[in-house]
């Protein structure tokens, strides 16, 4: 196990290196430059000396290569810099906003096991039924269904028409509902489709057999083993996607006004806010870090004949 942690760190390592070097050079050759908007000369007039003298200030004259070291040099001393747009250090931003997406993410994973783990399971039990056919129907319509999309239905049906929820904000469970409920069903209708498959061959394994043989109960069969057979390669994609959800946290964050750290990063893009994208990044790098290691490790508590057999995922 500490062998795996060890190696999962020195690939990670690399892996932000590369990271950060890339999202650095991309968000600097990015059109549109930081200075003008720092000085907003479309509301001030400014001189050109002015205008240089502010890049010197922050070390846009330098070399990327150079830019790029000076910022990787702080960050490895946790300081992120400075948000050009409002003065206070990124790593408090992003500490103030990480609690309202780590809420929203709970929020729509919640709804995605309470959609996909029933439907899906009922669907493997009772292939070819109308419950089954009902499942595959609902999740081909929610993989077709783009989640803003979706979170425009919800707002329209349940906070303009019905007034049940408020349409943007983050004032207690209320305001969660609608943005979690669109994210959960946005991304249940993988899960539903690889649970029944998954179950569907679990249900037909050897020691499945050998149980009803034995005299063991469905039930037990069912969430003992069956159950647990199938969970291991749906985690696996779980980590996998990982990417995916956080980027459906960004639009579900701006669709519904929810005040994360993807709404965060949308305005800092559009406002060229240059330390706040890179730390975003960082934190968001690390944050797939951790939870594929869980994933990991998690794949081989389900499965513990990969540990004895020392196999990877």
């Amino acid at each position: 196990m500490i062998r795996i942690i060890g190696r999962k760190f020195a690939e990670t390592g690399l892996f932000l290196l590369f990271l950060t070097f890339a999202s650095f050079a991309f968000v600097r050759l990015a059109p549109g430059d930081p200075v003008l908007t720092i000085l907003n000369v479309d509301e001030v007039s400014v001189s050109q000396e002015q205008v240089e003298s502010l890049r010197e200030e922050m070390g846009f004259d330098k070399p990327l290569l150079v830019q790029y070291g000076q910022w990787l040099l702080r960050f490895v001393q946790l300081d992120a810099g400075t948000s050009y747009v409002t003065g206070q250090p990124v790593m408090s931003m992003i500490k103030a906003g990480l609690p309202a997406t780590i809420e929203l993410t709970a929020g729509g994973l919640f709804v995605m096991i309470f959609i996909s783990l029933p439907l899906g399971s009922l669907s493997a039990l009772y292939q070819g039924s109308w419950i089954d056919s009902l499942s595959r129907f609902l999740s081909v319509i929610g993989a077709a269904v783009p989640s803003f999309w979706l979170g425009l239905i919800f707002i329209d049906a349940f906070a303009v028409r019905l007034q049940w929820f408020p349409t943007m904000g983050r004032e207690g469970l209320s305001t969660l509902i609608l943005p979690a409920l669109t994210l959960g069903v946005a991304i249940s209708s993988v899960y539903v489709r690889l649970l029944r498959s998954n179950l569907s061959d679990a249900l037909s394994q050897e020691f499945i057999r050998s149980g009803r043989a034995r005299g063991i109960g469905e039930t037990r069969l069912f969430f003992a083993h069956a159950l647990r057979y199938s969970l291991p390669p749906v985690i696996t994609v779980f980590g996998v996607s990982l990417g995916s959800l956080i980027g459906g946290v960004v639009v579900i964050e701006v669709l519904f006004a929810y005040p994360g750290i993807g709404k965060m990063v949308v305005d800092a893009i559009r406002q060229r806010d240059y330390p706040l994208i890179q730390g975003y990044i960082m934190v968001m790098a690390l944050f797939v870090f951790v939870v594929n290691t869980a994933v990991d490790l998690s794949y081989r508590l389900l499965r513990p004949e990969w540990r004895r057999a020392g196999g990877g995922v």
